[in-house]
């Protein structure tokens, strides 16, 4: 029970931002684009959460913060998307270049380092995130599936001709689905940040293109979402925890929960393909 707790508890840490940036992440998907800024915003609302509570002290103008930055990253990707007609690929990996670099470099303006920037943790964080994400999740679930919003939204992957047909644009959709992943990444990059109680350049560590694989893990559903990125939590948890208790090398232990991943990916990739040849 001592072993199971603290990798139950570690686990629930590791998902929160993974959660967020999935959920985020499902939107623009549903609506037939890939947006894979998500480790560019998540990194961007870690820095600029941490920069505001250096300062002021106050988590909810910090957390405000990472919601806005990521938010006008993701309106800037929307932007050289559908108005410059940039590739929705390239575009993407430019905002994470730009959020590492633009990161480093506000860093040592601010705080002349471009290392770890330490500020004070706050407490009783992942309770208040684990029920504000429940409560999002029961909200956008609604959103998507029981609004005109969100059937139109659905609509822009394999009807898109459909809506053009009504009138609607469904480029209006596609840009709000981008901005509103950048709205749950600042939430999820503020509580890397603040629950750590510092900033490290590269702290998203791969969680944004983790996400990515959450949202087909998930099935593109979002209870699905929580229990794949709850899944991947508690695999990173136990090989964070599995170190010291196996004679197993340490590169691969660390190696499992992306292991695990990407075997997942492959399972639920030929799964339709068979469930198909028995109908």
């Amino acid at each position: 029970m001592e072993f199971i707790i603290p990798i139950f508890k570690s686990a629930l840490s590791i998902m929160i931002p993974v959660f967020f940036a999935a959920a985020g992440g499902l939107f623009p998907a549903l609506a037939g684009i890939l947006n894979i800024a998500l480790e560019g915003l998540l990194l961007a609302g870690a820095f600029s959460s941490l920069v505001v509570y250096y300062f002021t002290g106050n988590a909810f103008s910090a957390i405000l913060c990472a919601i806005i930055t990521s938010m006008s990253l993701s309106a800037l990707h929307a932007f050289a998307v559908f108005k410059l007609k940039a590739n929705l690929f390239i575009s993407g990996l430019a905002i994470n270049l730009l959020s590492g670099g633009l990161c480093i470099v506000l860093s040592d303006k601010i705080f002349k380092t471009r290392g770890v920037v330490v500020s004070t943790g706050i407490s009783g964080l992942l309770t208040s995130y684990l029920i504000f994400g429940l409560s999002l999740l029961v909200i956008y679930t609604i959103i998507l599936y029981k609004t005109p919003y969100g059937y139109r939204l659905r609509a822009c992957e394999k009807n898109s001709d459909s809506l053009v047909s009504l009138g609607i644009k469904p480029g209006f959709y596609q840009v709000s689905a981008l901005i509103i992943s950048g709205f749950f990444c600042g939430i999820g990059g503020s509580f890397l940040s603040l629950n750590l109680g510092a900033f490290v350049p590269g702290m998203s560590a791969g969680k944004g293109w983790i996400a990515l694989a959450i949202i087909f893990l998930g099935l593109r559903k979002p209870l699905g979402i929580l229990a794949a990125a709850f899944i991947f939590a508690l695999a990173e948890s136990f090989s964070n925890h599995a170190q010291g208790f196996f004679n197993i090398s340490a590169d691969f232990i660390l190696a499992f929960p992306y292991i695990c991943a990407f075997i997942a990916l492959i399972i639920i990739s030929i799964f339709p393909k068979n469930q198909h040849k028995f109908k």
